[in-house]
This record gives structure tokens, sequence and C-alpha cells, in this order.
């Protein structure tokens, strides 16, 4: 899985007003990332909205996102759950031709114990058909994926990494210092990927790079090529935007500056809603102080 290193981004789901997909927004924004650099590309993460988006939908978008990559970068699709047998069913009405791997969030809400999340992803490593990504991200989840039931998982044939979003240096230290030969680790925190970088993660699956592919594609590469220097000059031009993307949650940031970029409209699907002004105008104000033209 060398071709997973590096660059992922976590596509957003262009919509229109009625909530219906907005299909050329989708190539705009897949064309965007490609030119731009990225090493593959997430449909369907916590920042497509899937936890809104209808199954028949989601399988839908997936389809036109590889007819249009077209193989040109590698396709991760975002199938998680807190529901193991449910997850595994639906698993198997999926039509996962040209995805290279699955990535598949902590159960969330019920917040099982360690032993329970062992359990979970044992059962998703015998059951599905792809390679599995493991998704930290305590935030949403509501449980942590410790660093020893991560490495307990990455001995299962199956599943190839971890999409760490903990936050937690210590703990992805533990995961990095001690896998098995060939496990790879991704950041899900853009704000920390240079830290995560000295550590030895193999890359990110980011947010910001909707937007931004060619500056954080160059933070993150430069920093895989021990190029320091360049990396903490992009690290420290984007490190201000980059909490604004998520102060009123996920995708509400990076959509108001793909708008702005005329790529797509700031459309979510409800319980989300578009940012606030002032947010807004502190975005604008961010952007313009890191000399980031979007308009």
């Amino acid at each position: 899985m060398e071709n997973l290193k590096g660059v992922g981004v976590a596509l957003v789901t262009p919509f229109h007003a009625d909530g219906s997909i907005d299909y050329n927004g989708v190539e705009k924004l897949i064309e965007h990332n490609i030119s731009g650099g990225v090493d593959f590309l997430v449909v369907q993460g916590t920042t497509g909205e899937s936890a809104t988006l209808a199954a028949d939908k989601k399988q839908e978008l997936l389809s036109f996102a590889v007819k249009h990559i077209n193989g040109r970068v590698p396709v991760v699709y975002g199938h998680g759950g807190n529901n193991t047998q449910a997850l595994i069913d639906s698993e198997k009405q999926l039509d996962l031709t040209g995805v290279s791997a699955i990535l598949s969030v902590s159960p969330y809400y019920n917040k099982p114990s360690q032993e329970g999340i062992v359990a979970h992803f044992t059962a998703l490593n015998d059951a599905f058909k792809l390679p599995i990504i493991l998704y930290n991200v305590p935030g949403r989840t509501g449980s942590n994926m410790s660093a020893a039931t991560t490495l307990k998982l990455a001995e299962l044939n199956n599943i190839i990494g971890v999409k760490e979003a903990s936050g937690d240096l210590a703990q992805m230290s533990q995961i990095i210092k001690h896998r098995p030969e060939g496990f790879l680790v991704w950041s899900g925190d853009d704000d920390l990927i240079l830290h995560q970088m000295g550590l030895g993660a193999d890359g990110v699956i980011s947010v910001i790079a909707n937007a931004l592919p060619v500056e954080f594609c160059d933070l993150v590469h430069s920093a895989a090529k021990g190029d320091m220097e360049t990396a903490r000059t992009r690290h420290y031009q984007l490190c201000d935007i980059i909490p604004l993307l998520f102060a009123e949650g996920n995708p509400g940031g990076i959509k108001a500056v793909l708008k702005r970029m005329g790529i797509c409209e700031e459309n979510m699907l409800m319980p989300l809603l578009p940012i606030s002004t002032g947010l807004r105008n502190q975005l604008t104000q961010a952007l313009k102080d890191a000399n980031i033209s979007v308009n």
C-alpha cells in the first residue's frame, strides 16, 4: 500500500440547495485535488457528511467518483459504524470496484470497551473484501482507541493502517514505535502533521487539502523528504487557518473556502449549517495574512 502514503484528502460532498449531490462540483473538486498533487482521495469520510447521506446516494457518489478519477490516484471509501453486523451486511451490498481500501471509524456513541473495539474490527477483518484502515477520532466517537488496541489489531491480516486523530503525540509515538512492518500510520489532524511526520507518520488524511492541495502537499512531501525548512514554512503559513476550518464544525469551514474558489456551494445536510459571518470574516483575514488568494 505504498501508493497510500503522503496526502489523502477527505473529500467534501458538494450539494445543491435541495440536498441533491452537485456532481459538477464533485468533478471540479476532484480535478482541483489531483492537479494539486494529492496522493489519494477518500470518498465519504466524516468530511463528506457520511453520517447524513443516504446509503443509495453514497453508492452513487462513490461510483461517480471512481469513474471520474479513472485510476489517476487511489480511492479509499469511508464505511464505518457502531452496529457491527449491520456494517458487515451493508458492505456485502456495495460495489467497491476501483476502491483500494476501506476507512472504518471506531464505533461511536455506544462507547465499547477496548475489548469490544477489538472484537468489532476483528469481525470486519474477517468479513470485508478490501483492506481496512482503522480510524481513531475520540472527539467524534466518544472513546479513544488505545495504542495497545491499535497494535493488537495491526496484527490482523486485512488491517493495513490507522488514521490517528486523537491529537495525542505520545499515543502516536507508541503506535509508530511498536507497529509491525508494513502497518501505515496517517494523521487525522492537519495542524499536527509537521510534528507527526517527525515521529515517522506515513502521511495524512486531510481536510484543508480540499481547498489548498498545493500548499498542504508541499508541507507533507517536503517533510517526507527531510526538507524540514520548507515544511516548517508551510506549517506556519497554514497553522492559523486550520483551526478556523473546524471552529463551527466540519465541513462548514472548508466549504466556505471552496465556495470562494468557485468549486462548490456551502450547502450541507441538516443538522449542519453554513458558518457564521464572523467566522467567515476571520477565515478571509487568515487567508489574506497567509498570502493565499482563493478568489
